[in-house]
């Protein structure tokens, strides 16, 4: 069926594509079909369940619940796993039963097992003797290996193994081919190379008209998807709960409700939009929905494709709604043909610059006790919601990097990896390494303000206000600035500053001073090494850069005046 299917309620779109009862004329005799969902949580455009279906006698859908994933940690900061936070885990909760509800109306079901699951899965290719293993591809490292295991089983097994690529617009590894076996490393430099995607030319299969049966699954434990409780976790307030849900059918909803305004979509401009929008975000928001496969990126380019088609102009990548698709892919390129990508060292695209390592900077950004109401009031919401709109993730990452804290990349890139609930390897990188200015963008000069940036959207203060309820009867004049309030306005406020709510942890304007300096002396140092920067060449930067440290805007000292 064509792209209108998006259009119609998720409920319609499921009853039309459930025929139980129809025949599959090319089906043969005495062979299944496993299909592993990991990522690709959807019915619609999923060529891997696609040839799952095809020519099979039984299909069993599979998902392994990921004890490195959802197993929880203790130890870690905030309720989750070591991998993961509660507000991301709800939500993939959420789009398996949203799947499973899927599969019994075209009359099969998902099969939920437990453990590690390249040991699962080949358990289970012995148990059913199944002919054929399909699954999404997938370019993120841990996959990468995972799927090594299993491939190399099955083709030892003679089993058939069927990996599309799915999840992106485009394969990465081809891109790289294109380019003499390197990642472009450019937004356009990309766009040249990837041209159209290949698919989009044709309708794309949006339905499943049947499923075979679920076979015998013989001794598998098999269990329905389970809740957080039954995972080991304790159940939340509402308040700390993020406001959307995972799912297809969410997916379909929101993706329809965003394209419904077609002079938006035409208009989209990224990096424009109101960071401060939280009653309604300044965006789609379907970032989570791709980042799990609930919503096909393919499907989503189509969609805008054929709204641009019925208006007179509309906005053009980088900047427009494809762009962004595009910008994904860009990530997903470069991550994938780039070694050591997560880490500044060993990465060849990355600058070695010499950060703090300052875990009580790290500890007071984290928590949302820096004393700059716009980066606490982000945090925040990250905590609870597990999003933020794109601006304001620049605008913290910036603060704690290059801006004001100059704490390594790596240490934020970890905490929205844990909370966010689109967190996305690639991208999650691909943007850190941006907004540090390690790679991609070198504009180090450029700053976002923790006091006027969110001032110009919001001079009222509503966001902070909404997400630091401390500080809401603070006076407008003050709320960017409380520590600048008079005393008697402080009380008047009920909010005292390093009483109620911290004094800032560094002086904006001399930290930006001196993150400036650090960096044209590290840029100064990779340019002169050609980027072959050693462990101890950023030590003898680090000693010269303290050595050189101006004492009237020393942070750590800065820091013990303003908090004690």
């Amino acid at each position: 069926m064509r792209v209108s299917l998006c259009l119609s309620s998720p409920n319609r779109f499921l009853q039309f594509c459930h025929r139980p009862n129809s025949p599959n004329p090319s089906m043969a005799s005495g062979s299944g079909s496993l299909m592993w969902f990991r990522k690709g949580l959807r019915i619609h455009d999923n060529p891997a369940l696609q040839q799952a279906a095809k020519e099979s006698t039984c299909v069993y859908p599979v998902f392994v619940i990921d004890p490195y994933f959802m197993e929880p940690d203790p130890n870690a900061f905030s309720p989750g796993s070591s991998r993961a936070g509660l507000n991301r885990i709800r939500f993939l909760l959420e789009s398996l039963v949203d799947l499973d509800s899927s599969l019994r109306q075209l009359g099969s079901r998902l099969l939920v097992l437990k453990g590690d699951p390249g040991e699962v899965i080949i358990r289970c290719l012995k148990e059913w003797e199944v002919k054929r293993l399909c699954f999404e591809y997938d370019t993120d490292p841990y996959y990468q290996a995972l799927d090594i295991k299993v491939k190399n089983y099955a083709s030892a097994a003679g089993i058939e193994v069927f990996s599309p690529v799915s999840h992106t617009l485009f394969d990465s590894a081809d891109i790289i081919q294109k380019n003499g076996g390197r990642p472009p490393l450019s937004y356009q430099s990309f766009l040249k190379l990837a041209g159209q995607p290949s698919w989009a030319s044709s309708p794309l299969s949006t339905t499943l008209s049947w499923l075979p049966p679920v076979g015998d699954v013989g001794t598998c434990e098999i269990s329905n998807v389970p809740t957080v409780k039954e995972l080991g976790y304790e159940e939340i307030g509402q308040d700390e709960l993020t406001p959307f849900k995972g799912g297809e059918s969410e997916a379909l909803k929101r993706l329809r409700e965003s394209i419904r305004d077609k002079e938006w979509v035409a208009n989209f401009e990224k990096p424009k939009g109101d960071p401060s929008a939280f009653l309604k975000p300044a965006t789609t928001v379907l970032s989570p929905y791709l980042k799990f496969g609930c919503l096909s990126s393919r499907y989503f380019y189509q969609c805008l494709t054929d709204v641009y088609k019925n208006v007179k102009r509309h906005t053009s990548p980088p900047v427009s709604l494809v762009g962004q698709l595009l910008w994904r892919d860009f990530f997903y390129t470069v991550g994938f043909g780039t070694p050591n990508f997560d880490h500044m060292k060993g990465n060849r695209i990355c600058k070695q610059i010499p950060w703090n390592d300052d875990d009580e900077l790290l500890a007071a950004w984290r928590e949302a006790r820096t004393g700059y109401p716009w980066i606490d009031a982000i945090m925040v919401q990250l905590r609870k919601w597990g999003w933020m709109h794109h601006l304001a993730r620049h605008c913290v990452a910036c603060f704690l990097t290059r801006g004001d804290l100059f704490v390594h990349w790596e240490k934020g890139r970890d905490v929205f990896e844990r909370l966010l609930i689109d967190s996305d390897w690639a991208i999650n990188n691909g943007n850190w390494l941006w907004l540090s200015c390690s790679s991609f963008f070198y504009q180090y000069n450029r700053i976002y303000s923790p006091i006027t940036f969110g001032k110009k959207y919001d001079p009222n203060g509503n966001y902070i206000r909404h997400f630091l309820p401390i500080l809401k009867d603070m006076p407008k004049e003050y709320i960017y600035e409380p520590w600048t309030a008079p005393p008697s306005i402080q009380a008047k406020a009920k909010c005292i500053i390093g009483k109620d709510y911290p004094k800032p942890v560094v002086c904006h304007d001399s930290a930006i001073k001196e993150c400036k300096r650090k960096l044209a002396e590290a840029y100064a140092l990779n340019k002169r090494l050609d980027g072959s920067v050693t462990e101890e060449d950023l030590k003898k930067l680090r000693r010269k850069l303290e050595e050189d440290e101006n004492p009237e805007s020393n942070t750590s000292r800065t820091r013990q005046k303003l908090i004690g």
